[in-house]
Parts: structure tokens; C-alpha cells; sequence
């Protein structure tokens, strides 16, 4: 199921959809995205009922909004493909590298992202998202699927010259609008293996991403057991799993992104999110 976040006649106001192909069909939940995936047991056959009622609308009519809004916890891994760790002439880490996002990072899928005034210095990185749906604490490898709710693209948008201002990476990962993500959820029961998805990045019509989810070095079972094992992961509370190679600070020139640039980020499976560049006002 591909669940979403939208909008419609030009009104603020949020509702939870179903997506099946070129339509959204809405669920009549009253609550936001986090509400659902926290009642989802209690919830899903109402859901169900609503997407084979068939009284949908054309998806180019409603504005996707980010299938969730305000995350309790935002957590990125870095340094977690093969490729991306040697273009950043770094050593494979041996333990996992963690930072965070903030809240008010999160962008919807097809919103302009923002250039911050005085902070030039923004590249892309395309990832795969993970949704936490069950809560767990110290959660086995083994047992860490049962705890993902879904998936959805994402672009761990970044300002190069805030992450390297000090040994922290978090204030660079986190201005406003550096946290696109969707188009929608696809819940996990669509995914059968998360590990072997096609993913990839252009701007402009451009390839500059690559790969694959095979080539995580942490595999997303292994990101939940190292987490769980800090705190309490909640329901609603994402994971930015890590980027392949091809990152602009990588290429030679270096290549930064600039008002007008139009970045696609594609998840085989889960969709494709796409925005344009613009300049902080």
C-alpha cells in the first residue's frame, strides 16, 4: 500500500491518502500520518475498505505534502556505501557514524528547496528512508523488520561548508527545507527486501547518483539494532539509511547546487521525489 500526505483545493489542511497508480482515493482518517502508523493495527482494515471503494481523485490534482510532517527523531547514517566513502577519501568506518536532522528540515516531495543566505555550499544525497512503525528498545537484527512500518525516497540535502565547520555534521544537515522527502509511504509488506533496490540521483536531467541497496556497508537491520541499543525508537521516527557515490563536493570540479537546479531523487519500488532550487529569500 502507498500511503500519503496531501492537500487539496488549495487548502492547508492535511489528509492521509491512498495511492493506486494515477489516483488517490482519501482513507477518512481524522488523525495525522504519526496517528496512523501509531494505530495501524486498530486502523488498517478501515484503510483497506477505503482504497477498494474506488472513489478516487487524478494524483496531479491534489499537492503531495511530506507523508510525515514532524517526526519525533530524524536519524542519518554516514559513510555508508562503498563508493561514497572512498570519493570522501575516508576510512570505512568500523563502527556506525550517526548524526541527526532536525524537525524542521522536512520538505514535501515536490517543494522548493531552499539555498540558506550565506551558505552556498549545498549538494544532494539521495537516500533510502526507513519508517519506524512499532516501538522497541534493544531490537536483534533479526527482529528489526518487524519494527520498519515502510519506505519512502529521501535527500539528505547538505550544506558542505556548515558540516565541516566543526566535528559535528548536524548543523549542516539541518536547515530548513534540507530534508525532502516521499512521494508516499509504501508500506514494508510492498518491499519484500529492502536491500535490493535500484537508487539514484540527477540534476537537471543529469546522472550524478548511481547504485544500489545491496551496497550498504550497515544493512538497515544492523542501523536499527545500533540505535535501539541508545534509545527507545518510536513509531513515526525516521531513518536516512545512507548515500551511494557521486555526491557534487566529490566531482572535480566540484559541483554545488544553484537557484534554478532541478534534483530527482529515485528509489526503484517507492517512487521518485523532484524540486527545484531556490534562494532564500
Amino acid at each position: 500500500m502507498k500511503l500519503a500526505t496531501y492537500s487539496d483545493n488549495g487548502s492547508d489542511i492535511r489528509k492521509i491518502g491512498i495511492v493506486q497508480g494515477e489516483t488517490l482515493t482519501d482513507t477518512g482518517f481524522a488523525g495525522t500520518m504519526l496517528d496512523l502508523i501509531a494505530q495501524w493495527d486498530a486502523q488498517s482494515d478501515a484503510v483497506a475498505r477505503a482504497a477498494g471503494a474506488g472513489q478516487g481523485v487524478p494524483l496531479s490534482s491534489v499537492r503531495l505534502r511530506a507523508p510525515v510532517e514532524r517526526p519525533g527523531k530524524i536519524w542519518a547514517i554516514g559513510l555508508n556505501y562503498a563508493d561514497h566513502i572512498e570519493e570522501s577519501k575516508m576510512e570505512a568506518p568500523t563502527r556506525q557514524v550517526w548524526f541527526t536532522k532536525a524537525q524542521t528540515s522536512i520538505n514535501g516531495p515536490h517543494d522548493p528547496i531552499l539555498i540558506a543566505r550565506d551558505a552556498p555550499f549545498v549538494d544532494y544525497e539521495v537516500e533510502l528512508v526507513a519508517i519506524i512503525g512499532k516501538r522497541g528498545k534493544h531490537i536483534p537484527a533479526d527482529k528489526a523488520s518487524e519494527h520498519v512500518f515502510g519506505y519512502c525516497v529521501g535527500n539528505d540535502v547538505t550544506e558542505r561548508m556548515w558540516q565541516h565547520a566543526g566535528p559535528q555534521w548536524s548543523l549542516g544537515k539541518s536547515f530548513d527545507t534540507h530534508a525532502p522527502i516521499g512521494p508516499w509511504i509504501t508500506t514494508a509488506d510492498e518491499i519484500p527486501d529492502p536491500h535490493a533496490l535500484d537508487i539514484s540521483c540527477s540534476v537537471n536531467g543529469q546522472k550524478r547518483q548511481s547504485s544500489n541497496t545491496e551496497q550498504l556497508v550497515f544493512d538497515i537491520w544492523q542501523q536499527i539494532e545500533h540505535l535501539s541499543g541508545a534509545m527507545t525508537l518510536e513509531p513515526g521516527d525516521l531513518i536516512f539509511t545512507g548515500t551511494p557515490g557521486g555526491v557534487g563536493a566529490a566531482m572535480d570540479p566540484r559541483q554545488f547546487l544553484k537557484a534554478g537546479d532541478v534534483v530527482r531523487c529515485e528509489i526503484e519500488r517507492l517512487g521518485a521525489i523532484e524540486a527545484i532550487m531556490a534562494a532564500e529569500a
